[in-house]
This record gives C-alpha cells, sequence and structure tokens, in this order.
C-alpha cells in the first residue's frame, strides 16, 4: 500500500512533466480546413452527469450521425457498472503522461475539427487529454485557461444551453459554421 502510493505521485509528477514540455512544444498542428465536420467532447461527469446533451451539436451544427465522441472523466469509478458514456479516472494514469484505458486511446486515435473542453477545473488527467487530443479548435471554459483551450467561453459548467448558445455564435464569427 505504502509503494503504490509512492508510484502514484511520481506517476503524476511525471504527468506534469509532461504536460509541461507539451505546452512548451506543441506538437500537432492540424491540415484540416475550415468547417465542423466532427467533434470530441472531454466531459467531467463528477461536476456534470448528463454528457448525452452534447449530442444536440448533431442538430446544432448539422452533423453527420457518428461525428460526435463523448468521454467522461471520474475520479473514480466502478468498472463494473455500466455508464452510458465511456469513461476514465485517476487510476487510468500510466508513466510519462501515457494514459491507460482503451475508451481513452480510442477517443485520442482520432482527430476532430472541434474539441470541447467541459471542465472547469485544473485536473491532471483532464488536461492530459486535452493536450493529446488532435484538434483544430479547443474550447473550454475560463477556469482551466488558454493553455488548453483557443476558445474560452465564460459561462457557468451547469448551464449547458447558455454554452451552446455561445459556442454557436463565435463558431459562426470565425465562420466555421
Amino acid at each position: 500500500m505504502f509503494l503504490k502510493g509512492i508510484k502514484d505521485k511520481f506517476k503524476q509528477k511525471s504527468g506534469r512533466k509532461f504536460i509541461r514540455q507539451a505546452l512548451e512544444n506543441p506538437a500537432y498542428e492540424s491540415t484540416r480546413g475550415k468547417g465542423i465536420r466532427s467533434l470530441g467532447c472531454i466531459v467531467d461527469l463528477d461536476k456534470f452527469e448528463n454528457a448525452d446533451v452534447f449530442y444536440e451539436f448533431l442538430e446544432e451544427f448539422s452533423l453527420k450521425p457518428n461525428a460526435v465522441k463523448i468521454i467522461g472523466y471520474k475520479s473514480y469509478y466502478d468498472k463494473n457498472s455500466p455508464y452510458a458514456t465511456p469513461v476514465f479516472s485517476d487510476k487510468d494514469l500510466g508513466w510519462n503522461g501515457d494514459i491507460e484505458n482503451s475508451y481513452a486511446l480510442e477517443f485520442l486515435s482520432r482527430e476532430y475539427d472541434l474539441l470541447v473542453n467541459y471542465y472547469d477545473q485544473n485536473n491532471l488527467l483532464l488536461n492530459l487529454m486535452s493536450i493529446k487530443t488532435k484538434a483544430r479548435l479547443k474550447v473550454g471554459f475560463n477556469e482551466v485557461g488558454p493553455d488548453y483551450n483557443d476558445l474560452i467561453i465564460n459561462t457557468p459548467i451547469s448551464d449547458f444551453k447558455t454554452f451552446k448558445r455561445e459556442l454557436k455564435k463565435y463558431l459562426g464569427v470565425f465562420k466555421e459554421l
């Protein structure tokens, strides 16, 4: 038990080091053109439980049925409990910023036009997912900051309708829709 605690501390330290290096040297540059055709959502399910509302983006942005991919974060989850949304947690942190979760790896293997970082606190796993996701445009909340988001929308996390309305407005201004 004691050694597991030390091991977890070192994993967190190596994860923070990976984030620092990734922020200094961005590794991904998108070759995709303008327009939103695929959308990824990283959702903090501890604070916002209804991840199904993100499928409203299908109609809102006139996307194809499989264009929206959602992954949720829970600080702790039981692998035997069924979740409607694929989930990852703190125990999925590996060495050097690796995430050892099949759902997360599948999410990271895709390229998105828009990534919605729907979480409002700095969290190592959520920030790692955000940095590792290949997306042309990243949107999130003010509390997380500009290191992880290209566009910051200042609404409460519980007010999804306002978030969606503001996102659509700004994507229209950027001529993405």
